[in-house]
């Protein structure tokens, strides 16, 4: 699959540098989980698995290692989600008997901000030592701080997302925006140009999910 899906096979070119098939079908499967989720469709979960995958590969080909690592535990948060949106427990469910909206407290904010910094400062050390460490299975790994800033946000806003908090919506905002330097800084063009359009998509998610959070107050 690696072969097939190779960062070599380039299918057009962005400002001087190749697009590779597997960007496109990352971008494709991570376009639709996206706007899914915006609406609401537990559908997003089925292109989530995908887009988990996709992204494992890519990331790899491209040393990012903790964005490669982190899709398997994405994988297990984008199940455990689609689980509890359609089996909400008594007096969480919308008028569709799938799990509604609801917002954090402020106290619990403050916790997820402050396990998201932990989080992001050890991981980052562990990136920065990851390939001498195994130099026969890791690359080395490029802005590892700045990935585990990513990997730690990315997590904290699925999570939320499982959770069907309002929340989410602010880390996915913080999570694009990082993305798009990270993105970057790892020679990739294509992506960074659909982190903006991830960006523009959370802003209609928020907006949709705080409009279901009033109505299921």
């Amino acid at each position: 699959m690696e072969s097939l899906f190779s960062i070599e096979n380039i299918i057009f070119s962005i400002g001087g540098q190749g697009v590779s098939l597997l960007e496109i079908l990352s971008v494709a499967s991570g376009l639709t989980c996206v706007y899914l989720a915006t609406r609401a469709k537990v559908a997003n979960f089925w292109m989530g698995y995908i887009y988990n995958i996709l992204l494992f590969f890519l990331f790899y080909q491209k040393g990012l290692n903790s964005s490669m690592l982190v899709q398997p535990i994405s994988f297990a948060i984008n199940f455990y989600g689609h689980y509890r949106w359609t089996h909400p427990k008594q007096g969480e469910e919308n008028s569709s008997h799938q799990l509604k909206v609801t917002i954090l407290s402020n106290s619990q904010r403050l916790m997820y901000i402050i396990g998201m910094v932990v989080f992001m400062v050890a991981w980052g050390f562990v990136l920065t030592y990851l390939d001498d460490i195994f130099p026969a299975v890791f690359r080395e790994s490029r802005q590892p701080f700045l990935d585990a800033f990513v990997t730690g946000a990315i997590l904290t806003a699925q999570y939320l997302s499982a959770q069907k908090k309002l929340d989410c919506w602010g880390v996915w905002f913080t999570v694009n925006i990082t993305n798009i330097t990270l993105y970057l800084l790892a020679g990739l063009v294509f992506l960074p140009m659909v982190s903006a359009g991830y960006l523009i998509l959370a802003f209609f998610g928020f907006a949709m999910w705080r409009k279901l959070w009033r109505e299921n107050k």
